[in-house]
Parts: C-alpha cells; structure tokens; sequence
C-alpha cells in the first residue's frame, strides 16, 4: 500500500511541476519576455495546441523563422480547424521570412479566403519580385555599415553631419523580450564613422530609446522611449508600452524629456516622423481604434507647439497588421509593413501625398526589400544618401543598418498594340538589342500588353515585338546624355492577314491561300501541277522570315481510317520536303496527317456523297503556328 501511495505521490509531484512550468511559461509570453518563455515552453512534453502556438511565437518574434515555421507547420498539422486565422498570417509570413514562396503563396491564400479578404491581384511573391523590378526611377546600392554590432542597430538619420541611430551595442540589464541589453541612441560622424558615442545622458536611460527625428532648426528632437516617470510603469500584464518623447537643445544640451500628450499606459506610441516643414508628426501607434496591430497616425503641430488631434491615414495605408516606421520626403510617405502584400516580414513601401489623401502603397521591391524585416527607411536627397535597417542574412547582428545609395536607371517603356485598331496585345514577346546586335534583354508582357526595360545612356537599340499571326515590329532608337534617355515607345503589329491578301482565315484557321493540291490514288508524291501552288507558298515563307506553318493534308473518308490517317500523313510529309528542298528551313515547317477527322461536311463513313462534296475533304492547309 505504502509503495502505491509513494507512486501516485511521485505523479502528483511530477503533475504539480509540469502545471507550474506552464503557469510559469504563460507569464512569461504574456510580459512578452519570449526569450524565457520559449525555454519553458520547449520543456513541455506534451505539445498541447497552446503550446505550439507558443513555440511559433516565441521565434517569430524574436525573428527566427527557421524555428518559428517549423512549429507552426506542426501546429496547422495538427490544429488546423480550430486555429485562429492569426496562425495562418504568422506561418506565411515565416515562410516566405525563409524564402519558401510557393508554399507559403498556397497559406496566403488559405489566410485570405478564411478572412473574407479582398484577393489580391498579384497571388505569387516571384511574381511580384519580378514586377518590382520594372517602372522604378531608381536602383539602389546597399552597403553594411562600420558602425554595426553584433547585437541590433537600427533607425539611422542625419542630422548636423552626424549619423544618429538605436543600438544596444552596451552592457548592462538585458530586456526580456530577447534577453539583449536595452537600446539608446548613439552618434558617429557622416564621414568618419570609425566611432560611436551616446548621444545624451539626459536622452538615454536604463530603459528603450530609439528612433530620433529632429525639426529642421536642429532645436526639437521627438524620439521613442519606454513608458517612464521615475521608474517604469506597466499594463495590467506587466508590459511597459512606448511612447513618444520631446526634448529641447539648450546651452549646448538636450533638456530633460517630456511625453507628448497623446500617449497612453495601455497602448504605445513609437517611431517619430516629422513632415518637410515640421507641422505634421507622423507616428505609429497600437492605440484603441486601429485597424489591427500598429497603425501610421499624423498629428498637426500647431505654432505655439501644441498638437492637435491624432489621426488615422485609415484603410489604403493601414491594415489589420502593422505599420510602423514611417518617414516623409517630400511629398512621399515610406513607411514598414507586414499586412501588405511583400516579399517577406516586414517591407518597405512608399505611398504619394495628394492634399491630405494618400495614394495605393508600392513596395519598394529588392534589394530595398528581401524575406526578413525591411524597415527604417531614411534618405537624405542633397547628400543622395540614406539608410534601411534589415534584419536579412548576411548581416552583422541581429539588425543592421544599410547604407543606401540612388543610381539613376533609364527605361524604355511601351505598349504592344493592333496597328490596325490599336487594341492590346497581350502574350507579345519583345526582345531588347544592343548596337551589336546582341540579344540583352527579352519579356513577355502580360495583360496590361506593356514591356519596360532598363537601357544606358549614349548607346544605340533596337526594339522587336512578336505576337502570333502578326508581322513582327522593328524600332531602332538611340539615347544620349542630354535628357533624350527614358523612352516611350509604342510597337503597333499588323496581323498578316491585313498587309498580305494570300494569307487569309479559312475553316477558322489562320493559312497561306492556295488552289486545291491533288495526288494520285493511293499516292503522295507532288504532281506536276501542285508545284505551282507550292512554290507560291515558298514565296510567301521567303517574304516573311519569321513565319512558321504546319502543313496538314486531310483525307475523305472513303477507305479504313487507319490507312486514311497514314496516307495523309505521307501526303503531308511530300509537302514538307519540297518546301524544305526549296530553301525553307526545316524549323519553321511541320507537318501532320489528319486523315479524315476534320472534314468540313457531313460526308462521313457509310453516307452518300458526290464525288464534288467529297472533293472538299481532300485538301492541304498551310495554317500559320509562328
């Protein structure tokens, strides 16, 4: 008895350590101190549906989508119809974050359909990698920066010929969410970079600092920072959330800061942004009335330096996801975004400011953006440079910040038209040469019948457009470097039949026009008087080089239909070879028997023709397949 009770005992115990680990665990994720809870998560034997949820969380936070996409496969194994549709956000996302884009093309669609979603026009990610790589004014040239660490460095801008940025590139107490020390904000010279200091002791604390923004009198400095009074203040689930501070440069110094008046306890505000002549701040925010997890808000600065009301950019701009990072120039708005369609994680997109309206984002496309998290983005246009942070292989730390430098790219862009109606013509292939006549570049375009490709300047070209059942278009162009370099070209094809009366549409079938070829009973070689007709069309495949023809010879349907199939079949190959022995190249001919399984009346087997009618039948159709 005394052994039975030592071993239900032994259970309780081992039951009581295992309800405490997750006890344990669960606080941990709700403080968002992912970095411990995934080891007590990781602990527990019994992968419970929560557990796995868990686990993806824990790595796709701290953006170890390796990790992060193994679990959730698991967790969509197995929980699929009780999962709620977050998951299924989250395990695209790890996915393409690992550059698996066809399946995770498949889970985004799933995610769409299970929200109702609006689909999105682009389903495929290599298909919008390759449409980002045309219509863009610029290329850019990215390059790590010295000054980056082996742990996060992030949000870099100039400002009075320093680069200032957040790192936690310090010692000191480490934050749960990733157990890395607390981020400041450092300084290093544009030119110099070799060193780093801390920008202010009265700007940075125990706590977060990051993102600096300042007006264009250097005097007003907004910056991010954890929610402090004379120590850290949390939420209800013990979460200090963000919020946006100012500070003042008097006598040579940043003034203590002061919050602005629109944060919150219970939500953040982060990620300061201010407009080209500092009466709007942008920001992002989480605060009650978004329409998901960090939305853009811009917030007029009045002239006596207080602020008006936050607004939301609303539904173009923000989606259920988040939106964060933004930064204005000019009348451009760029801001990071998970909830839009992109490559990956986080990306960079870039949307026009029309009188208080903005218009559709664009993403900003490779090498700005890549599979992990784009964001930061920051360009200073009188110096042509600025900075991306990214969190993408190959990197130093955990983030680094890219240096960021425009190349001006030329295009010749243009349409593929009917010359006749001047209709599009979708699936054309156009085909870019160079002055030596060198194949450099070649498309098919899509619905839209438009084609873009870079070109340099003080070089010759040659544009050439292909569409089936159309004469090929020729454009000869040149550039210099004097402004006459983008292009704007329009290739208007004419269909053959409209430039050649001996190419008509006949049994719906686009052909060279001919009188009748006959062959002997029983036979298939060319008689005497088929040679004139055969040598017109030699002449019409010589007038048009690029034409390709199938020759098909029919029968009628007297006689087994196996021997009609192979009689016209050698029909068709006799035809074949006099073009070919003619000077036509064998490529652009092939030839097929139909026997008699395309006839053009009703004279089939066992009914009663003429000898006229069943004349029709037997025939030979050059039909055109360029």
């Amino acid at each position: 008895m005394k052994k039975y009770i030592f071993c239900f005992f032994s259970l309780f115990i081992i039951q009581l350590a295992f309800a405490q680990n997750i006890k344990k665990a669960n606080q941990l994720y709700n403080k968002r101190a992912y970095a411990n809870a995934l080891d007590l998560f990781l602990k527990e034997k019994h992968k419970t549906q929560e557990v796995l949820e868990k686990l993806g969380d824990c790595y796709y936070f701290n953006s170890n989508m390796e990790e992060a996409s193994n679990w959730y496969h698991k967790l969509v194994t197995k929980h699929k119809k009780t999962l709620k549709p977050i998951y299924f956000f989250r395990y695209y996302q790890s996915l393409k974050g690992i550059e698996n884009y066809l399946e995770a093309d498949l889970w985004e669609q799933e995610f769409t359909r299970i929200q109702q979603l609006k689909e999105n026009p682009i389903k495929s990610t290599l298909q919008l990698i390759d449409s980002l790589k045309i219509n863009s004014d610029h290329t850019f040239k990215l390059t790590n920066s010295p000054f980056n660490s082996k742990n996060s460095d992030f949000g870099a801008i100039i400002h009075n010929n320093k680069i200032v940025f957040t790192s936690n590139n310090t010692t000191g107490e480490n934050y749960d969410w990733n157990n890395l020390p607390y981020l400041n904000l450092y300084k290093t010279d544009v030119s110099k970079q070799q060193s780093i200091t801390k920008l202010s002791p009265n700007i940075n604390t125990e706590m977060h600092e990051s993102n600096a923004v300042f007006t264009k009198d250097g005097k007003t400095m907004y910056f991010t920072r954890n929610n402090v009074t004379n120590k850290k203040t949390k939420d209800k689930n013990r979460v200090s959330h963000l919020k946006i501070y100012k500070s003042m440069f008097l006598e040579n110094e940043w003034t203590t800061a002061i919050e602005l008046p629109f944060n919150g306890d219970s939500f953040s505000c982060e990620h300061p942004a201010l407009n080209s002549n500092d009466t709007k701040l942008y920001f992002s925010s989480d605060m009650p009335g978004t329409n998901g997890s960090f939305d853009i808000y811009v917030v007029d600065i009045k002239k006596d330096k207080t602020f008006g009301t936050p607004i939301n950019l609303g539904k173009k701009i923000n989606t259920a996801h988040r939106e964060q990072f933004p930064f204005i120039e000019g009348n451009t708005l760029y801001f990071a975004s998970d909830g839009h369609f992109g490559i990956g994680g986080l990306d960079i997109f870039k949307s026009t400011i029309i009188e208080n309206t903005y218009s559709i984002p664009k993403n900003m496309g490779k090498p700005i953006n890549s599979s992990s998290d784009d964001f930061s983005y920051f360009y200073n246009t009188n110096l042509n440079i600025g900075y991306i942070s990214s969190n993408r292989k190959g990197g130093k730390g955990n983030d680094d910040i890219y240096k960021i430098e425009k190349i001006q790219t030329y295009f010749v862009n243009g349409l593929v038209q009917n010359k006749n109606d001047l209709s599009l013509l979708p699936g054309s292939t156009v085909l870019l040469y160079n002055e030596n006549n060198t194949l450099i570049n070649e498309t098919k375009v899509g619905d839209s019948a438009a084609f873009s490709f870079p070109i340099e300047i003080n070089k010759s070209y040659k544009l050439k457009g292909f569409h089936k059942l159309f004469s090929p278009s020729i454009i000869e162009f040149s550039t210099n470097n004097k402004g006459n370099i983008n292009k704007n070209i329009s290739l208007q094809l004419n269909s053959y039949t409209s430039i050649d009366e001996n190419i008509i549409v006949k049994n719906g079938k686009t052909q060279i026009k001919i009188n009748p070829i006959f062959f002997d009973f029983d036979k298939w070689n060319i008689r005497q008087e088929a040679v004139l007709e055969l040598n017109n069309v030699v002449a019409i495949l010589k007038k048009y080089p690029e034409l390709s023809i199938e020759v098909g010879a029919h029968t009628d349907s007297r006689g087994l239909d196996q021997y009609n199939l192979i009689l016209s079949n050698k029909r068709a190959l006799s035809v074949r070879n006099y073009l070919i022995n003619h000077g036509i190249s064998t490529a652009r001919v092939s030839f097929k028997g139909y026997g008699e399984t395309q006839l053009l009346n009703k004279c089939s087997n066992n009914t009663f023709c003429k000898e006229k009618e069943h004349n029709i039948n037997r025939r030979c159709e050059f039909v055109l397949i360029n």
